[in-house]
């Protein structure tokens, strides 16, 4: 139990994105986690299981773009009488200028502070009327905002989400209580986490210039001296239809829901942004060398994560490295048998946890994780050299095809019931549409994941898995303070 407990940990924080997910296929708890490819390219694989090996992901699809280039999908689930409606703006932690890092995600709780026409705190009250539930999400690449209904009341999901993409009633008042609450956020769950501060400073050192530096909630002192005006100049610059997508996934008839999105949202005016495949691009310039940092919190045990450098998807038809580092990470910490698990805590008792991972949807650069926690009597030292010994064993003697048909079947398995949700089905065609891909490449992504063979695993490694891209991190963990568990505070959504 211990060992699960540290590598969710572990994932909850990479890449620390404040979002809220279902659980157990039926309620949206807000908590964070790690936005995976391998959990998107997993639920593909597993929609195809669900609904037939004669059909396609998409053929229940339907896209739709309106005059004011805000774009619809729309996915037809007919089992039960709900419906989700999701909201995602292109801009996220990544679009953020030096000096208002956190504003993405601040604006986010600002607004469910009203409009002329729906007062603070009336948005959350009619929707909880209507029985339905609603939060929002901010990550390094997007925001999002929710509600899941009674299919009847998708209209009124529509009514309020529309009201607020440009009416939103910003004022000095509000933005002074809630960026309190932002800031109490940021304390109990980076500074009184030991694991995500280091998590934070590792990505404050791996990335020289590129935005993934900055937390999504954002430096202190950032948020201690931001401003409403920094509040709306992000609101009036990003929050346009020609910036976002509009995801319905449920008990609906498509042309029906066109016509509410043309209804509510097609007479707000598009603004002059350029679409993600024509803004500039932030590319990290190349690691010369190991970068080492050690970060001293008040802790139980020591906590090591290595990141290395590599790819995301750019080209899914084209592409092969991304697949094959999802697979590599299946083959070191796919499952319980897995290679870090078994011979790092079950064999050698080297570590009471190891674990890797790896993002390979993502506008930015990726990161491929090792981690863990040395067993008592080893060091953080006894854990690099041992998970250095695991990485040069499968460059020299690589994945064997059982091992990669394992890791394959239990990835498909894992998440068939993902799928079983509304929301995760919406959730992954958000992401996709929002990142620069589609969910047209969801087929793609499936028959390119079963190309991968062992020796892409063996190239990726090679390639990707040395010290000129590695960022080494070390929690040195000091005396426990006696003192009570931080309360959430008042007014925190997620």
């Amino acid at each position: 139990m211990a060992e699960t407990a540290d590598r969710n940990s572990f994932r909850d924080f990479i890449p620390f994105i404040q979002i809220r997910v279902i659980k157990k296929m039926r309620l949206y708890h807000r908590v964070a986690i790690l936005s995976s490819g391998l959990q998107v390219v997993a639920m593909v694989l597993a929609s195809v299981i669900s609904f037939g090996a004669a059909a396609t992901v998409n053929e229940s699809v339907h896209e739709y773009t309106l005059d004011n280039g805000l774009k619809l999908i729309v996915k037809e689930d007919h089992r039960s009488p709900v419906v989700i409606s999701q909201i995602w703006y292109k801009a996220g932690s990544i679009d953020e200028l030096n000096g208002t890092t956190g504003v993405a995600h601040v604006l986010e709780h600002m607004m469910f502070k009203g409009t002329d026409k729906v007062p603070g705190g009336e948005f959350s009250k009619r929707i909880a009327e209507a029985g339905g539930r609603e939060n929002a999400f901010t990550s390094r690449d997007y925001t999002g905002y929710f509600q899941q209904l009674q299919k009847s009341k998708l209209p009124l999901a529509m009514e309020l989400e529309s009201d607020r993409m440009r009416n939103l009633v910003l004022t000095e008042e509000e933005f002074a209580k809630e960026i309190k609450v932002v800031m109490e956020e940021r304390r109990l769950r980076t500074d009184d986490q030991p694991r995500a501060l280091l998590y934070e400073k590792m990505m404050a050192a791996a990335y020289q210039t590129h935005p993934y530096k900055h937390p999504v909630i954002g430096w202190m002192n950032d948020l201690e001296n931001m401003t409403v005006s920094d509040a709306k100049e992000w609101y009036d610059r990003w929050y346009a239809p020609n910036n976002a997508v509009l995801v319905v996934v449920g008990d609906v008839n498509p042309k029906e829901v066109l016509a509410l999105a043309k209804k509510h949202y097609g007479h707000i005016k598009p603004r002059p942004l350029l679409p993600l495949s024509k803004r500039k691009p932030q590319t990290e310039p190349l690691q010369a060398g190991v970068k080492r940092i050690t970060v001293k919190a008040p802790a139980r045990l020591p906590y090591l994560v290595m990141g290395y450098h590599a790819p995301t998807l750019r080209n899914p038809g084209t592409d092969w490295e991304p697949y094959a580092l999802e697979m590599l990470a299946g083959v070191l910490d796919g499952n319980e048998s897995a290679r870090l698990n078994r011979e790092l805590v079950r064999e050698q008792r080297i570590a009471s946890s190891a674990g890797a991972g790896y993002d390979s949807t993502a506008r930015g650069p990726g990161m491929f994780y090792l981690e863990g926690t040395p067993s008592e009597g080893k060091t953080v030292a006894d854990l690099e050299a041992a998970l250095r010994r695991e990485v040069e064993k499968l460059i020299r003697d690589g994945v064997t095809e059982e091992e990669l048909a394992r890791v394959k079947a239990q990835v498909v398995a894992g998440h068939v019931f993902q799928l079983d949700s509304m929301a995760a089905q919406a959730m992954q065609i958000g992401q996709l549409e929002s990142i620069g891909l589609s969910y047209r490449d969801e087929d793609t992504m499936l028959e390119k994941l079963k190309a991968v063979t062992a020796e892409q695993v063996r190239d990726v490694a090679k390639k990707y898995l040395k010290d000129e891209r590695l960022t080494v991190a070390v929690l040195d963990p000091q005396p426990l303070e006696q003192k009570a568990p931080r309360a959430p505070p008042a007014g925190l959504r997620h």
